[in-house]
């Protein structure tokens, strides 16, 4: 049994429903029916939510999100609304909440891979295929794909493992004319992510996106979107197939975890411990770094 290590009390603000606590966001419902999405500094590994926060971690993971969503405007509708605070809401929201739409969220997580690594990797090694799709003989670990893929799978609960699922699955689950439309635009954000990405120098591997219906049943882009949390971003001068890639996200935290020096075992039901100060630092520092390349911006928390 995974989840959090210590879940935290959510604020309480006046006017706002508390609904949900994930793994990094909280998220309520205000009177008019929008949803507030905040973006904590909650980092989770091996399924577990970790009692060590990353300074800055949400902010980063908002403004990537709110950057990416403006480069991706033209091509799908998203559903933040603003970025302006709730009345009472506390100070600390500032920078990491959003304002959004409320959309009837289709339940699967859209991910699409353009090099095999990962979950993928796995499946290719026991059938060379991913999530059903049978791919060319002699691929390693973080090998271009001959083409990107649409690999869905289902979303889980907090300590639970998303489960990669077919596109025959997909559709069985919520239609064929919604899972054609998942497919198309997971393919497409990613093509135009994946491009903007390479000329910034970063390879963007894999990614995933959550879509829901609005009123008008315009699908829309959800959630976060292309951050170091939801997706693989390689340096691009550094990759090199047949090995694990270095990358901007969390990889700081999964080796301390399963080095050693943390005296944790991740086959046991025991909670994983702090993280050491160095581990932090350097974690947000790989955060802060993807942010300013992607977008060019020098951060300023």
């Amino acid at each position: 049994m995974s989840g959090f290590v210590e879940k935290p009390e959510p604020a309480q603000v006046p006017g706002l429903v508390h609904l949900h606590t994930g793994k990094v966001r909280d998220l309520y419902r205000t009177d008019a029916g929008d949803l507030i999405m905040v973006a904590t500094d909650r980092i989770s590994a091996y399924d577990w939510v970790l009692p060590t926060p990353i300074p800055d971690k949400g902010k980063v993971l908002t403004q990537l999100s709110l950057w990416w969503f403006d480069q991706l405007a033209d091509l799908m509708p998203h559903h933040v609304v603003s970025t302006d605070l709730p009345a009472g809401a506390p100070a600390d929201w500032a920078g990491r909440t959003l304002v959004c739409t409320s959309l009837d969220m289709v339940p699967v997580e859209c991910v699409a891979r353009g090099y095999l690594t990962g979950s993928g990797l796995v499946e290719y090694e026991a059938s060379r295929t991913v999530c059903g799709l049978a791919l060319p003989e002699g691929l390693e670990d973080g090998s271009e794909l001959p083409a990107p893929i649409f690999t869905p799978a289902t979303k889980a609960e907090v300590g639970e493992h998303d489960e990669n699922v077919s596109y025959e699955e997909v559709a069985r689950q919520v239609g064929a004319e919604t899972a054609t439309q998942l497919r198309q635009a997971t393919l497409a954000v990613y093509g135009r992510a994946r491009d903007i990405a390479r000329e910034r120098g970063i390879v963007l591997a894999d990614t995933k996106f959550e879509f829901g219906f609005d009123k008008e049943g315009t699908l829309v882009l959800a959630d976060e979107v292309l951050t170091p949390d939801s997706s693989r971003f390689w340096p691009a001068d550094q990759w090199q197939p047949g090995r694990s890639q270095p990358s901007y996200d969390k990889q700081f935290v999964r080796d301390w975890l399963t080095s050693p020096d943390s005296g944790w075992d991740r086959k046991s039901e025991e909670p994983p411990p702090a993280l050491p100060d160095e581990v932090v630092a350097a974690t947000r520092a790989k955060y802060i770094e993807a942010y300013e390349l992607l977008t060019g911006l020098a951060w300023d928390a």
